[in-house]
């Protein structure tokens, strides 16, 4: 990294509670003492999005309906949403070799 480029790490543990995930605080500490150096960290005490049952519709995939999930995602960059798009899979993950899953523009009107 060496400070060439921007790195986003996300978590659901607070830091302090990393000596959960690896063996030891001092492997721990070693590892936080060089992701921490020169950043910004922001922590963020709320709800996680994932917790959130998806909603689904039914699409017509091939002349037959299937269910579908369905989330709207917005895409930021320096504050303001340049992108607005529809995720729409089935299962755990967005596939695109899923028929009729995959991203979908959204428009407002």
């Amino acid at each position: 990294m060496n400070e060439r480029g921007s790195t986003l790490i996300t978590s659901n543990l607070p830091l302090d509670e990393w000596t959960k995930t690896f063996d030891t605080e001092r492997l721990t500490g070693a590892l936080l003492d060089r992701l921490t150096h020169h950043v910004r960290i922001l922590e963020m005490n709320a709800d996680s999005y994932r917790l959130a049952p998806p909603s689904e519709r039914m699409m017509h995939v091939e002349g037959v309906a299937t269910p579908r999930k369905v989330d709207v995602r917005l895409y930021a960059y320096a504050g303001r949403v340049i992108l607005t798009a529809a995720r729409i899979y089935q299962g755990q993950a967005t596939n695109f070799r899923t028929p009729g899953g995959g991203f979908a523009p959204v428009f407002v009107v």
